[in-house]
């Protein structure tokens, strides 16, 4: 069975850091993208980060962009997302996503989905 479980959020102050990741089992990564993806109470899920399945391409939210970095272990198939200089604005469920070939900023296009772990930015 696929299995996508995050981890690693929390509550920190703004400014802060947190490092989330995303552990996959059921099935090899081989050949596909891994994602993060968030959505705040009452909001659509948005698009923040993807990275290929060589590491060799990423892309990210322009909201995150210079903050956030995105990274995969293919040999432990765990992604893993690196959250500096959080924002309060940055509260949301962060969900780890998986698709095959390339990455994509459209949520509808990814297959299968972790639980997601909630991150809070709050002084």
């Amino acid at each position: 069975q696929v299995r996508l479980v995050e981890s690693g959020g929390g509550l920190v102050q703004p400014g802060g850091s947190l490092r989330l990741s995303c552990e996959a089992s059921g099935f090899t990564l081989e050949g596909y993208a891994m994602g993060w993806f968030r959505q705040a109470p009452g909001k659509e899920r948005q698009f923040v980060a993807h990275i290929t399945w060589s590491g060799s391409s990423t892309d990210y939210a322009d909201s995150v962009k210079g903050r956030f970095t995105i990274s995969r272990d293919n040999a432990k198939n765990t992604a893993y997302l690196q959250m500096n200089s959080l924002k309060p604005e940055d509260t949301a469920v962060y969900y780890c996503a998986v698709r095959r070939a390339g990455g994509d900023r459209n949520p509808n296009r990814w297959g299968y989905w972790g639980q997601g772990t909630q991150v809070t930015v709050s002084s």
